[in-house]
């Protein structure tokens, strides 16, 4: 058997609005998703890092990522760099965990209108 390794995971999702709602199930959606494609479990999870668009202020993803059972996992919130013409109301993920996958085989997730962002990525 293979000895896990760290990996880092990216995904991204948009919103349409900035509500404390539409951040939360974006969060969550975004994080499940990134889970399951890469057959990831919670002990696996060694730390997320999320920025957002500087439009996204209503929720902290990090307190999303909560409510789903992150609690215990180191989990930071940043803005992204506003740059013009970059995608607006954008919840960008960096997770850290271990597998076994190699790093070609990392599923990364974009979701929403954030698959643009990554349209070279099979989905």
């Amino acid at each position: 058997m293979t000895s896990p390794l760290v990996r880092a995971v990216r995904g991204a999702t948009t919103c349409e609005h900035d509500t404390s709602e539409e951040v939360t199930v974006a969060t969550q959606e975004l994080l499940t998703a990134m889970m399951e494609r890469n057959e990831l479990v919670h002990d696996d999870v060694i730390s997320i890092i999320f920025t957002t668009s500087i439009a996204l202020t209503s929720a902290f993803p990090a307190t999303c990522a909560r409510g789903i059972g992150f609690g215990d996992i180191p989990l930071l919130c940043a803005s992204e760099i506003n740059v013009p013409g970059a995608m607006p109301k954008c919840i960008r993920v960096l997770l850290h965990a271990y597998t076994t996958r190699a790093r070609v085989d990392v599923r990364h997730v974009y979701l929403r209108n954030a698959q643009s962002l990554r349209d070279d990525l099979p989905g």
